[in-house]
C-alpha cells in the first residue's frame, strides 16, 4: 500500500521536532537545578543510571522487546568521581548547547571537543561513550534517545535497494526530495544517521533484511527486489541503529513483513538477528525506539544445513560458548521453544554455515531456488 504525503507533513514533523528539543531541553535543565539544589543543601549529589547488562533485563512478549529492569547504579559527587562526574556534566551541557542551535556531534567530534574540557577532557573514547551511554539511559526514561540530545554514530546506516521512494524534507525549504530506490544503478540508497523526517511510498511485499555484502550486492544487481516486488536492506553484519530504526518505520508506516535473511552460526543467530528483532541488553533501555519486533527469522537455519546439504565450517570455542549462553541467560531464547530447539540442533550438530554456502549449488542458485522456496512458507519462519 502506497503511503502519500499530506499537506502538512513538513510542519508536522517541524512541531515534532521541536516538541522533542523542548523536552531534551527541559530534562537537561531539570538534572542540572536538581544537582544545584543538592551542592546548596551541602549534599552530595548523585546521578541514577540503569544497569545495561543482560542480568536487568526481561522479554516482554506482548511488547516485543527486551526491556530494562529496576536494576539501577548510582554516581554520587565524591573525591574519587569528580572526573566522571565532571564528564557527565559537561557532556550534557554540550548536548544542550547543540540541542539550542540545532546541530550535532558525532561519538567522535565529542571526544575531541572533550580535549578542551581541561582535567575533565577523555583520555579514550571508550571513555566518552560510555559516558554518553549514560546519559542516554538516564533520559530514557523520558523516551529521549542519543540522537534527540543531537549525538550520532560516525558510521553511516545500511544500504537500501526496491520498490520504494524515500520522501526525503528540507525543513527548512519546505521542499521534499523524492529518492527512488530503484535509481542507483549497481548501487544502493545509504540510510542516514537520523531517519525521523523520513517517509515512504511502496508496494513492496516485504522487506528482506540481510546480513552481508556480498549477498546484497547479488540480490540488488539481478533485481531480486523486482522479481519479488520487495526491499532489500544490507544490515553489514549487526545492523546500526539507523538501520533497525529505517526498517522499524519503514514496515510500520507501510504495513509490510520484515525478513531476516543471516549466517546459520550463533553470532548471525543470537547478536545479528536478535539485536534487529528485540534489541540488546546493554541498550535494553532504548530498544523500545530501535528494534523490529514483528521481524521473522527466514533463514539460514540449521535444518536448512542438513535440507540443502550446505557446506559447513565446525563450530569455534566462542561460537560454542555464545550459543549455550543464549540458552541459559537470553530472556528472548528462552521464551520461544523453537529457537532453543534450534540452538540445540545447531549445537548437537556442531557447525555453522555461511549464507554465501548456498553458492555450492550455483550462484545464482540463492535467487532462483532457495529463497522462492523459503518465502512460499513465510508462516514457517523461526519467531
Amino acid at each position: 500500500m502506497a503511503k502519500k504525503v499530506s499537506k502538512n507533513f513538513i510542519e508536522n514533523v517541524r512541531q515534532e521536532n521541536a516538541a522533542k528539543d523542548k523536552a531534551t531541553l527541559k530534562r537537561i535543565a531539570t538534572t542540572a537545578e536538581e544537582i544545584h539544589s543538592a551542592i546548596l543543601a551541602k549534599t552530595k549529589p548523585s546521578l541514577r543510571f540503569p544497569v545495561r547488562s543482560l542480568g536487568n533485563v526481561s522479554f516482554s512478549k506482548a511488547k516485543g522487546y527486551l526491556e530494562i529492569g529496576r536494576g539501577r547504579k548510582e554516581r554520587t559527587l565524591t573525591v574519587n568521581t569528580v572526573k566522571g562526574f565532571a564528564q557527565t556534566l559537561r557532556m550534557m551541557a554540550l548536548s544542550q548547547q547543540l540541542v539550542e542551535t540545532n546541530d550535532f556531534a558525532t561519538k567522535r567530534d565529542v571526544y575531541y571537543q572533550s580535549k578542551n574540557w581541561e582535567e575533565a577532557r577523555f583520555d579514550e573514547q571508550d571513555e566518552s561513550d560510555t559516558v554518553m551511554d549514560d546519559i542516554e539511559g538516564l533520559f530514557a526514561v523520558d523516551d529521549l534517545s542519543r540522537e534527540q540530545l543531537r549525538f550520532v554514530p560516525d558510521e553511516h546506516g545500511g544500504a537500501v535497494a526496491g520498490e520504494m521512494i524515500v520522501l526525503d524534507p528540507d525543513l527548512e525549504t519546505g521542499t521534499i526530495e523524492r529518492i527512488d530506490c530503484t535509481r542507483f544503478g549497481s548501487g544502493a540508497y545509504s540510510i542516514p544517521s537520523s531517519v525521523e523526517h523520513l517517509s515512504f511510498e511502496t508496494k513492496a511485499k516485504f522487506v528482506l533484511a540481510i546480513e552481508t555484502g556480498g549477498v546484497f550486492q547479488r540480490l540488488q544487481s539481478h533485481k531480486f527486489w523486482k522479481k519479488s516486488n520487495c526491499i532489500l536492506v544490507n544490515m553489514a553484519g549487526v545492523p546500526t541503529r539507523a538501520t533497525r530504526r529505517f526498517i522499524r518505520r519503514l514496515s510500520e508506516q507501510v504495513q509490510i513483513p520484515v525478513y531476516a535473511f543471516v549466517d546459520c552460526d550463533p553470532y548471525g543467530i543470537s547478536n545479528i538477528y536478535r539485536t534487529l528483532k528485540v534489541g540488546s541488553g546493554n541498550a535494553a533501555h532504548i530498544n523500545r525506539f530501535f528494534c523490529v519486533p514483528h521481524a521473522t527469522y527466514l533463514g539460514v537455519t540449521p535444518q536448512d544445513i542438513i535440507d540443502y546439504k550446505l557446506p559447513t565450517h565446525p563450530l569455534k570455542e566462542v561460537d560454542i560458548k555464545r550459543a549455550k549462553d543464549a540458552l541459559k541467560n537470553d530472556p528472548f531464547f528462552k521464551s520461544h521453544k523453537a529457537w532453543s530447539a534450534a540452538i540445540d540442533q545447531l549445537l548437537e550438530m556442531g557447525v555453522r554455515a555461511e549464507q554465501q554456502a548456498l553458492a555450492m549449488w550455483g550462484l545464482n542458485y540463492v535467487i532462483d531456488e532457495y529463497l522462492p522456496a523459503k518465502l512460499a512458507k513465510p508462516s514457517q519462519f523461526l519467531p
